[in-house]
């Protein structure tokens, strides 16, 4: 289990992925809990206009991801992800910012369960909830 805010730490290790590639910037990554966000760009849209699901997928599943490495039982190795759900209600234009804070439900030793809300910070309104299912892994 890491100690305390690693949000630095996690915003500078995932520079040429696709959280980096997306501008997703964390605000915190510690034990059962995430937040971070990003300014919506025309890279994080889909050809209909809207914003792609999957640039909202990206930040909730990365925070989740984060979250759960910060909260990894004594001898773990890592973890792998058996299950992701997604409600979308909303979108984002455009130089709108999309935030979400993720919060850790179950934290045992073989699973972990996360739930996150994308939040557009503009208007306030949820853009979607999401759930995930984390498989812990112990080195063999």
């Amino acid at each position: 289990m890491l100690e305390g805010n690693q949000a630095a730490l996690f915003t500078a290790r995932q520079e040429g992925t696709l959280p980096g590639i997306l501008g997703i910037a964390w605000d915190e990554v510690a034990n059962g809990r995430a937040r971070g966000r990003f300014t919506v760009e025309k890279a994080h849209m889909a050809a209909n206009g809207f914003m792609h699901a999957a640039s909202v997928v990206a930040l909730v599943d990365s925070a989740c991801g984060y979250g759960c490495v910060a909260s990894l039982p004594e001898g773990a190795s890592g973890f792998t992800t058996i299950e992701i759900k997604t409600n979308y209600l909303g979108t984002a234009k455009v130089g709108e910012t999309v935030a979400c804070e993720a919060r850790l439900l179950h934290g045992g030793r073989m699973t972990q369960v996360w739930d996150a809300e994308a939040i557009n910070e503009t208007t306030g309104k949820t853009v979607a909830v999401f759930r995930c299912t984390q498989m812990v892994l112990y080195p063999r």
